[in-house]
């Protein structure tokens, strides 16, 4: 077979999917109906929707036609879809209607309850008007779905996609993606119903199928297409009317892909290589089946191949809780296939875990420069017990938003430590720059052993922080330590680390080493190391200055053979001076694994302590800090100049 992306070397799109864009509200307790469900967790969803989230992981380049609400979850769509990688030109905001939601349950392995929110919703409202002759060309396929056609306005606009399609050369794939209820055969409450016969539908869908290269569909959706009750005439009368590749879908029994006359033995067609897996929910299972079919059938891979990446993609999703964010990458699509898994549940192999989620990171950071003043000690000290003062805190980290906000000037790649304690407003302010980092502690200053800050259940702590808040947990940590300390320590970052996962936060672990034994060439690694064996893999790490370019070598063999999807190192100051820092910064710039620094005192201190003396104004605060903090950005960026007395 060849591949679409040699037949169309100058067209940017691989496919484009049309139809629904929903917010899907999963349910998080498991084994309940939907009536007792106390709380849920918000994705993309819709077929088309996930299906353009998927192929965009596997590393096709996909984009989406559809409508969403002028309001928040429309934006959160549009949003989320730029995130994932996916063309968002052919999303229309309609100004009227309201994003089309849903409600899921899991209450049990073989029901899965859900309501559709969708009347008058806008990704319903798509009509010709909405597709643009120019982008659907720009693509090698695109790709309709079932649920689509039952209005005549949106039926219209994906004849439309199929005809510029065909007339361009393209593919015309179709989902048959059946939800009797979305056709107005079944109730609101019978929303996972997925098989109601309709001698109107299948007649509808009957003249799809004559415009389409590639037809998937479960036993139930074959059938509707075809009408009757027989699978084996159900795919004889397909074949009759198209010449389609049909990928018949069967669940934990895989695939079987008919290119060609439909056999006798329906078994005698062609299978893609099966995983027996734990069914966890089945709901997105489907979607994520057609993106793994899509990115060999695109590419020109045998169709055997196709349908066992299908298969593996389908095995992700019906494994884990929600449909397009447990879609794999190609990245652990590659390591499933390469290293297999011990476990049926596959939402509990580790390793693959982990690949999972450094491949699915809301964003890329190459680079990091960060004000870190989520200190409380310290700042309580310059205080000095002074009432008035202590309260005046929190208006300083204002002041350092502002300061560090001036410095990065709309740029991408800063960000700020910030706290709890102190920082709320501080936080709110952080929140309103865009692409701003932020990194909050959870540990109690000075712990050693670690003990987390006002309590010790972290992860009923971290569930009300923003999803993009970065979890920072600062140990003490010497490899030369005491063993009982060592086991205390590490049990401590495992429990950070476990509750990071859990609630879908990144972590960053700040070691410091040198304040409880000797800093050699190789101690920060030996820490490094010991804290990997112990299961841990934090998103970023965040380390003393080294002794030593060997020192740095070390620290990058061990991260980029224990965790090479590690983000990376930032570099601490330690209330160093500004020459002092210049030169850790030196060494530490030609590590592979440094991506920055976040300084805090050395930036803020003596601003600090004059403003809560009374000596120094918010504007010469802000000023002071923002020179700090500027000067170490262009000494990281390549700026060789020795700091100016004043900054000394």
């Amino acid at each position: 077979m060849t591949s679409l992306a040699a037949d169309f070397p100058d067209r940017p799109l691989d496919v484009i999917t049309i139809g629904r864009a929903s917010v899907d509200l999963y349910g998080q307790q498991i084994g309940t109906r939907l009536e007792d469900v106390g709380s849920f967790a918000k994705s993309v969803g819709g077929c088309p929707t996930n299906i353009a989230v998927g192929t965009a992981r596997l590393g096709l380049k996909s984009a989406l036609i559809t409508r969403v609400g002028n309001e928040q979850m429309g934006r959160f769509i549009r949003e989320q879809l730029q995130r994932e990688g996916v063309d968002t030109t052919g999303i229309m905001t309609d100004p009227e209607r309201l994003t089309a939601l849903v409600l899921l349950a899991v209450e049990n392995d073989k029901s899965f309850p859900l309501i559709f929110y969708r009347d008058n919703c806008a990704d319903a409202a798509l009509d010709e008007g909405d597709v643009d002759a120019d982008f659907v060309r720009s693509a090698r396929a695109v790709l309709v779905t079932g649920t689509h056609f039952a209005k005549p306005h949106s039926a219209a606009a994906q004849r439309k996609a199929m005809r510029l399609a065909r007339e361009a050369g393209g593919k015309v794939v179709f989902d048959i993606d059946y939800r009797p209820n979305l056709w107005g055969l079944a109730g609101h409450d019978a929303g996972d119903s997925r098989y109601i016969a309709s001698d109107t539908v299948s007649a509808h869908l009957q003249t799809v199928l004559p415009e389409c290269d590639l037809i998937v569909g479960t036993e139930e959706e074959v059938l509707i297409a075809a009408g009757g009750h027989d699978l084996h005439a159900a795919l004889k009368t397909i074949r009759s009317l198209s010449s389609a590749v049909i990928v018949l879908k069967r669940g934990p029994m895989g695939c079987v892909v008919y290119d060609g006359a439909i056999p006798d033995d329906l078994e005698d067609g062609i299978v893609g290589k099966g995983f027996p897996i734990e069914v966890y929910n089945v709901l997105g299972a489907g979607d994520a089946f057609m993106s793994g079919f899509l990115r060999g059938w695109l590419r020109g891979e045998s169709h055997a191949t196709s349908a066992t990446w299908a298969n593996a993609c389908g095995a992700f999703a019906v494994s884990r809780l929600l449909c397009a964010p447990e879609i794999p990458t190609w990245d652990e699509l590659q390591f499933f296939l390469d290293n297999g898994s011990t476990e049926r549940a596959l939402r509990k192999d580790a390793a693959i875990n982990h690949v999972h989620w450094a491949t699915t990171r809301r964003r890329d950071i190459r680079k990091l420069m960060a004000l870190a003043i989520d200190h409380r000690a310290q700042l309580e000290d310059m205080a000095g017990g002074d009432a008035a003062k202590l309260g005046r805190i929190s208006d300083f980290k204002v002041l350092a938003v502002r300061a560090a906000a001036q410095v990065a000037d709309g740029r991408d790649g800063f960000g700020m430590l910030l706290d709890d304690k102190y920082g709320r407003d501080a936080l709110y302010a952080a929140g309103a720059i865009p692409n701003f980092w932020v990194a909050k502690p959870v540990e109690l200053p000075g712990s050693r052993p670690l003990r987390f800050e006002f309590s010790q259940d972290l992860g009923s702590r971290l569930v009300e922080w923003p999803v993009d808040h970065c979890i920072k947990v600062l140990c003490f940590f010497h490899p030369d330590d005491p063993q009982d300390l060592q086991d205390e320590q590490l049990s401590k970052l495992k429990s950070a680390f476990e509750a990071a996962r859990k609630i879908g936060r990144e972590l960053l672990v700040e070691i410091i080493a040198g304040k409880h034994g000797v800093l050699g060439e190789d101690t920060v690694a030996r820490a490094l190391d010991e804290i990997y064996d112990a299961g841990i893999k934090p998103d970023w790490w965040k380390l003393e200055a080294q002794p030593s370019a060997g020192a740095w070598s070390n620290i990058d063999r061990v991260i980029e053979t224990r965790d090479p999807y590690c983000r990376g190192v930032v570099l601490l100051g330690l209330d160093a001076k500004m020459t002092d820092l210049k030169a850790g910064f030196d060494l530490a710039k030609a590590a592979r694994t440094v991506k920055g620094f976040a300084v805090g005192r050395s930036i803020f201190g003596h601003a600090a302590q004059a403003w809560l003396d009374g000596t120094m104004t918010d504007d010469e605060a802000v000023e002071e800090m923002a020179r700090r903090f500027a000067w170490l950005v262009g000494v990281w960026e390549g700026d060789t100049t020795t700091p100016p007395p004043y900054l000394r």
